[in-house]
């Protein structure tokens, strides 16, 4: 085997082992455990930044009503049934009384503010 066919096997290999980790579109793969291993103390500060506003504190619907009706209760049973991702999609997606934060927020911070929302109903 040339150098040139043993360097062209190595791209490949290399290229398959990095999709299999990183995933067809260049970010890492994604399942319906998003907030597993993300970090809830750095979620707990950008929540309280940025959500509790209008969740209030403790994520109860609590706070301002200045976007609309009622903010979610984040700690309600139907909101800790959502999946992550549903519920990654409307922290960035947003909702007809909540804005998208896709643009204001890192995956990783999102992924934060979902684990932390995950403590709440504990």
């Amino acid at each position: 085997m040339n150098m040139k066919m043993r360097h062209a096997i190595m791209g490949v290999v290399l290229t398959l082992a990095l999709i299999s980790v990183v995933g067809p579109h260049g970010v890492a793969a994604q399942t319906d455990t998003d907030s597993r291993g993300a970090d809830h103390v750095s979620g707990e500060r950008i929540f309280a930044q940025h959500c509790a506003g209008c969740h209030g504190p403790e994520g109860k619907g609590d706070g301002y009503r200045m976007l609309g009706p009622d903010p979610a209760n984040l700690t309600k049973p139907s909101t800790m049934q959502k999946s992550d991702v549903a519920l990654l999609e409307t922290i960035h997606e947003g909702k007809p009384n909540m804005p998208s934060w896709k643009l204001r927020l890192s995956e990783e911070d999102s992924r934060a503010v979902l684990a932390y929302i995950r403590t709440l109903a504990k």
